[in-house]
């Protein structure tokens, strides 16, 4: 590939191959769309400023897609989309800090169907692990967010993050223990 393509936008791509890159595209789309929004979701709190920050955090992917595919070497990209939505909402948070915002514990959990006990006693324990998740850092609450709401390995979540491997899994373990910590101490 020539250093000219690098810094190509999609647009300036000859009909073909941009084609292949929004089929491309379209696949991350939907295979990547519901982790993004979660993220968004439990990272803000308000849904429609998580379908805000989505439709950002796809649209600036967009716009870099074709280097982060080749740079990629082949590796899963989804890291790559989850480091665009933690950027974004750090931004988010920054951006919004003078004015009031609402807090994790209003806000209604996603949550599978379940019978309406199981819906009531779900919102309960989690809106108490939200109470407790707003007493961690930055970073440890996203790598619990990253992995136990999005199911992402240890090895995502570093390079979501940009850290090692192994400062992720110690990051995770002190997570949870300072968590767990908060919880016994109610």
């Amino acid at each position: 590939m020539s250093a000219a393509r690098e810094n190509v936008e999609p647009a300036s791509l000859d009909p073909a191959a941009k084609a292949e890159l929004d089929r491309a595209f379209e696949d991350l789309y939907r295979a990547h769309l519901r982790d993004v929004y979660s993220y968004a979701c439990y990272r803000i709190g308000d849904p429609h400023d998580a379908e805000d920050l989505t439709e950002q955090a796809f649209l600036q992917a967009y716009r870099h897609f074709d280097r982060a595919r080749r740079e990629s070497d082949g590796r899963p990209l989804r890291p790559w989309l989850i480091r665009i939505a933690h950027n974004l909402a750090s931004n988010y948070y920054r951006d919004r800090s003078r004015r009031p915002q609402t807090s994790l514990e209003t806000a209604d959990p996603i949550a599978a169907r379940h019978g309406t006990e199981a819906i009531v006693e779900g919102r309960e324990e989690l809106r108490q692990v939200m109470a407790h998740l707003d007493h961690l850092s930055d970073d440890r609450r996203d790598a619990l967010i990253m992995r136990f709401a999005l199911g992402m390995d240890n090895r995502e979540i570093a390079r979501a993050l940009g850290r090692s491997d192994g400062a992720t899994k110690v990051l995770i373990h002190r997570a949870i223990k300072q968590l767990e910590e908060e919880m016994s101490d109610e």
